[in-house]
């Protein structure tokens, strides 16, 4: 089809799939529980981190992590001691353990109680997102951390992805009218966000011509968004409702 003819087709499906709707279903619904802006973002980038999977053992998983923290994610990272935490008996999503979510816990309270908090990390480079993805990295790790967990946060400066936090970015920055996202940081303009690339959106984007490379690497989520950006300059990650949801809904 035509460049018109996709573009219209995306914005078809776009509109299809962004609705209230959209959460009752997703991994998203988790940090729709809550109100404060702390309790958002925590709650987002902690599901975030474990939305490989299946969906519905995401959401339970994520809901579990939520549970653990008492069901108040700020007061809970900036109060819990080592005690506490060594008191925590068992966690597991895939191949991240317990050992990698006291991890997260502690990196966390390090970013809140001493950087300022996740928007203030993430958003001083609020116009190069790879380079703000480099620097989040570099800091969540600038702790002591266990081996094993550093496989658990992406890393761009060397060619992956990074779906899971250009997810969680694109959750705490688009707003629209359907209240799917939540756009409670300003600071970084939708423009400027990256597609968060899986194997259902690139499968997709293949199919509809909007990626040529076979892997799904950093190279190729520039490349897909960048054919985006043609379609809508401002927003060009909102055409990830039509993309997840052709691959998961439709089976495109």
């Amino acid at each position: 089809m035509s460049d018109s003819e996709l573009k219209d087709f995306l914005e078809e499906k776009y509109l299809q799939y962004n609705t209230p709707d959209f959460i009752l279903s997703d991994p998203i619904q988790i940090p729709h529980r809550f109100a404060r802006k702390e309790d958002i973002e925590i709650s987002a980038f902690l599901t975030a981190s474990i939305a490989w999977g299946n969906r519905k053992m995401i959401i339970r998983n994520a809901d579990n992590i939520v549970n653990i923290m008492g069901g108040q994610p700020y007061d809970f990272i900036m109060n819990v001691g080592d005690e506490e935490l060594g008191k925590l008996a068992h966690f597991v999503h895939r191949t991240f353990n317990l050992i990698d979510l006291i991890f997260f816990f502690k990196s966390l309270q390090n970013i809140y109680r001493n950087h300022g908090g996740l928007e203030t990390v993430f958003t001083k480079f609020p116009n190069n997102i790879r380079q703000a993805l480099i620097h989040f990295r570099e800091l969540f790790f600038s702790i002591p951390f266990p081996e094993r967990t550093g496989k658990h946060i992406s890393n761009v400066a060397k060619n992956s992805a990074a779906k899971r936090l250009n997810m969680f970015l694109m959750w705490m920055v688009r707003q629209d009218r359907s209240g799917v996202h939540f756009g409670i940081w300003n600071k970084i303009k939708p423009q400027y966000l990256y597609l968060p690339l899986d194997v259902h959106t690139g499968n997709v984007g293949r199919k509809l011509g909007l990626l040529t490379r076979k892997q799904n690497d950093w190279k190729s989520v520039e490349e897909i968004t960048g054919k985006l950006r043609k379609f809508d300059t401002n927003d060009p990650v909102k055409y990830d409702f039509a993309l997840f949801g052709l691959g998961v809904f439709e089976k495109f």
